[in-house]
């Protein structure tokens, strides 16, 4: 992983969340891989939450000379997710005490057979702090891709599908494959100087792909990560159950966020009781794989690989542009199950009633910062960003351009709508109503497959998806 752009984008979101204080979690090879919020620890509500509070009490009293009122219970005690926020050490002095917390509950776990305590983890769209690329503008004249398939729009038999992400932009339904679309719409798509703010556009380019892919599915889209993409797991849980509450449990949720975490195989103490409940739904939970070209867990997308939610979690890694290998970015390994086109697809992003202006946040690099060896997203288009490091020594200014309407965008954040749109249309072109019998059907007819890092993994590639050529990397002079 690139540990520059993930310094960058934790900056941004810091900014985001002035109210929080965020830290980076340990590194792995060099490079933090996953961000937290200081001074707080998750534990699952009841016993469990009273074991941590004593036992962490305990521990710090003994050896680091806190008081009893630095460990304490932070906000409601009781909730639907199951889950209470403990604060842990002395507010005024403003360090970090959550490694020491996880520490102090290590024995304790033992003795249980669990997993009792947690950080709060950020969870974040899968172009996020995951260091994937940004949009790029597409001319109106150019078409979609992938393009929009043959289909009618039929309430009485579209399969719902339920896009968890940033808010619809105003104008979306300017763009007619989106005219069924409903949902939340953005509530501050450009900053003070009328730029359209990063990552505004995500969620309607998501509604757009499913559009294209099953024109006849029903795609709401829920504005619940409009803060830079990010949310706290504390927060993540209930603004899931929120959202499936407004409208009902759809036949699929599309999700294209989440955030690994620290050697931790079992999940998110957040998402506990939300993940136990769709897994005695029949929807389906179809979750990109994120981008950090890892093979650590990815959560919510990495509950496909536990045996418990397997039925109920689709997890989906990305292709590069020809289809026939992983995009550079894509996470991979056992536990993500399927991979489709997820690298320069085209679909709607903003400004369809009038252009918008965007500033590039990240510059591109010179070579794949993964070591692959084609031309892939990390370098194009060549363009310098705000938040790079060195920009202002070197006098770079931010590249600014134009969005009319489509944008090119990559990420396993995209190849997730492809699988769940495929879902969804496999529904209706057999009349399936349950979306885990129409995701087993569609993989059993699957015949292509890719290697991945020595391992052959299914592929779904939709029939109107254009596979573009690989070419290498341009050689500098």
């Amino acid at each position: 992983m690139a540990p520059q752009r993930f310094h960058e984008q934790f900056d941004h979101i810091q900014r985001t969340m002035p109210d929080t204080a965020l830290a980076m979690g340990p590194y792995d090879d060099g490079d933090a891989h996953f961000l937290y919020e200081k001074g707080v620890v998750l534990a699952r509500d009841g016993e469990e939450a009273r074991v941590v509070e004593d036992t962490v009490r305990a521990h710090f009293t003994a050896t680091a000379g806190l008081v009893p009122d630095h460990v304490r219970r932070d906000g409601p005690q009781t909730n639907r997710t199951g889950v209470t926020r403990i604060r842990i050490g002395d507010p005024a002095e403003g360090a970090d005490s959550v490694p020491y917390a996880l520490g102090a509950l290590r024995e304790a776990e033992v003795r249980q057979g669990r997993r009792l305590v947690s950080r709060n983890h950020v969870v974040h769209i899968a172009v996020n702090a995951c260091p994937g690329d940004e949009p790029v503008p597409v001319a109106r004249t150019r078409p979609a891709n992938p393009a929009v398939a043959e289909g009618r729009y039929d309430a009485d038999t579209a399969a719902r599908v339920l896009v968890i992400d940033t808010g619809l932009v105003h104008d979306h339904g300017a763009y007619p494959p989106l005219a069924h679309t409903t949902g939340d719409v953005q509530p501050a798509e450009t900053d003070a100087d009328g730029v359209l703010r990063q990552y505004v556009g995500h969620g309607t380019f998501i509604a757009g792909i499913l559009a294209a892919v099953a024109p006849d599915s029903e795609v709401t889209v829920r504005n619940t990560l409009s803060d830079a993409g990010a949310i706290l797991e504390s927060e993540f849980g209930a603004r899931l159950f929120e959202a499936v509450d407004e409208g009902g449990w759809p036949d699929i949720i599309s999700l294209s966020a989440g955030t690994p975490t620290e050697g931790v195989t079992d999940g998110l103490i957040g998402l506990d009781a939300f993940m136990r409940e769709l897994r005695e739904q029949r929807t389906l939970l179809v979750a990109a794989a994120g981008n950090n070209s890892s093979h650590a867990p990815f959560w919510p997308a990495a509950y496909a690989g536990l045996p418990e939610y397997a039925d109920s979690v689709l997890s989906v890694g990305a292709l590069s542009v020809d289809g026939e290998s992983e995009a550079c970015f894509s996470n991979h390994g056992p536990w993500v199950r399927v991979f489709a086109p997820g690298e320069r697809l085209t679909s709607a992003l903003t400004g369809f009633d009038t252009p918008v202006p965007y500033v590039y946040q990240h510059s591109t690099y010179e070579a794949c910062r993964f070591d692959y060896d084609y031309s892939c997203t990390c370098q194009f288009p060549r363009h310098t960003g705000v938040l790079s490091e060195g920009r202002e020594s070197t006098g770079a200014k931010p590249h600014q351009v134009m969005f009319d309407g489509l944008a090119q965008w990559s990420g396993t954040s995209f190849a997730t709508p492809v699988v769940a749109g495929l879902v969804a249309a496999h529904m209706t072109a057999y009349g399936e109503r349950d979306p885990r019998a129409a995701r087993d059907g569609l993989l059993a007819a699957a015949t292509a497959v890719a290697e991945v890092r020595g391992a052959r993994v299914p592929v779904l590639r939709p029939p109107t998806w254009r596979p573009a050529p690989v070419v290498a990397p341009a050689v500098p002079v």
